[in-house]
């Protein structure tokens, strides 16, 4: 029997509508509407969240793509209140990239346009593969990067049709709570539903723990360091981890040097080099290593000589935890050039975007993921002996990697060798989420756990639905519908 295009949107849509209305779970008692998401207990939070994921239950993408149009409005219009806001509360990156962060985020997440459906259709019947929410996820998430990071999660997951609980950083804590307090009055006031977005006020690891052993929670997102990370894979629960970078840059004899010169400026100081994805350490071969020095001096950069380097590694790194590693200090990260300066012995004027120098390897500022506006330059003896050693001090992460070249062997090899989820080609890192490059932006890369920049989609579970042999039967009558 052949079966024509019609018959088979008829199914789809009756199959789809019957899953739907199948899986929509009876709305409790909105006890918590009115609290726009802010909560001091995270039991409290969940089972709000609960409350508004019920809800959501009963409503297509439509009310969906509201309520993200709502978030996103929010980012834009009010970015500069917000991001002024994050500025004071965590006294760390540059303003007016707290700013763009937002509005970038306003403009470019990924929303339901991602969600898909499958169909395979034949002989023996149809399948439809559709891509369902998880329920209340529980996020984790970084000072560099406070509200925006919330922002992009709150996109892409409500647009699956989940809800969310964030224990934000502590240094971030009252931008993240009022960031989410807005989100949820504007959504309630539209469309009823009330804490879709929920954060805890006061967060401590306590509360971290909790989310991460709550019944309730039914998958767990983190945006951090090691040790969230860690403690995100050892949950028990299915985790979405966006772990640590040290993305290396690599210069070799055929690249354009000016061109590769303002790439490095431009993605090392965005704000103040916090971003995960932001170049960290530059191996540059031998052949080229002084021109190189010299495009970056000619793009702005200024650079610190070898006593400085000296003064600025001594103040700027400092030993922590029982085995005494080296880690940025409090007191410079993402702070500006100028306060570096300081700490170098020296100043610099105001305005300035990056400093840089010559270190070799041994220095801590290669292999530490410093989230400060200095960058070390590393001579190497060929391009083969740079990318072994970007992928040395990568760590392994198989975060961010960044090469300048014209030569598609070159960029072939370290791509195959780094194997990072994001890797950029004769630009600054931010091209790699969509500024100034093609794609989408997302603050949760997670590269630990594999699924990459994150979207809507990667919030869903897949769901099979499965109709036997004659598809007449609900399509049109079987008699003359051929």
């Amino acid at each position: 029997m052949q079966i024509n295009e019609s018959v088979i949107r008829n199914v789809v849509t009756q199959v789809l509508a019957e899953v739907s209305e199948n899986h929509r779970a009876p709305v409790a008692n909105a006890t918590y509407s009115g609290r726009h998401g802010v909560f001091g207990d995270v039991n409290e939070a969940v089972a709000a969240a609960r409350e508004a994921f019920l809800q959501l239950s009963q409503r297509g993408k439509a009310d969906r793509k509201r309520i993200i149009d709502h978030v996103r409005r929010i980012s834009i219009e009010q970015s500069e209140e917000l991001g002024t806001m994050e500025m004071e509360e965590t006294k760390i990156g540059r303003l007016e990239h707290k700013i763009e962060k937002l509005k970038t985020l306003g403009a470019r997440s990924p929303g339901i346009e991602f969600l898909r459906s499958e169909v395979y259709s034949g002989d023996l019947g149809l399948a439809v593969i559709e891509h369902a929410p998880f329920g209340v996820i529980g996020a984790i998430t970084p000072v560099t990067h406070s509200l925006p990071t919330i922002t992009g999660n709150a996109v892409s997951m409500i647009a699956a049709g989940n809800t969310l609980v964030v224990n934000p950083h502590p240094s971030g804590k009252r931008v993240a709570a009022e960031g989410v307090r807005r989100f949820n009055q504007a959504i309630a006031a539209d469309l009823g539903i009330d804490n879709l977005i929920c954060v805890i006020a006061e967060p401590t690891l306590e509360s971290a723990a909790s989310i991460f052993s709550h019944r309730d929670i039914a998958l767990i997102c983190v945006t951090g360091g090691p040790g969230v990370a860690r403690a995100a894979l050892n949950s028990g629960k299915r985790a979405i981890v966006a772990g640590p970078g040290n993305p290396p840059v690599v210069v070799d004899e055929t690249a354009d040097l000016d061109r590769a010169a303002r790439s490095i400026i431009t993605g090392a100081s965005y704000d103040n080099n916090l971003l995960c994805i932001a170049e960290k350490e530059v191996f540059v071969v031998d052949a080229v290593f002084q021109p190189m020095l010299d495009a970056m001096a000619r793009a702005g950069a200024v650079r610190l000589n070898e006593r400085q380097i000296e003064n600025l590694t001594r103040n700027a790194i400092s030993q922590v935890g029982d085995d005494q590693h080296d880690a940025p200090a409090k007191e410079f990260l993402g702070q500006d050039a100028t306060i570096l300066a300081e700490g170098a012995g020296t100043s610099v004027p105001v305005g300035t975007e990056l400093l840089y120098g010559e270190t070799d390897e041994t220095n801590p500022f290669v292999p530490v993921e410093q989230m400060m506006p200095f960058v070390p330059f590393v001579r190497t003896r060929s391009v083969e002996e740079a990318i072994d050693k970007a992928r040395q001090y990568e760590h392994g992460f198989r975060h961010t990697s960044i090469i300048h070249s014209n030569n598609v062997r070159n960029m072939t090899r370290m791509g195959q060798l780094l194997d990072t989820t994001l890797f950029v080609k004769n630009g600054p890192c931010m091209a790699s989420l969509g500024l100034g490059g093609e794609g989408y932006i997302s603050f949760s890369i997670a590269g630990p756990t594999g699924e990459g920049v994150t979207t809507p989609l990667t919030f869903t579970r897949e769901r099979r639905c499965s109709i036997i042999e004659d598809l007449c039967v609900l399509g049109q009558p079987q008699d003359g519908g051929h």
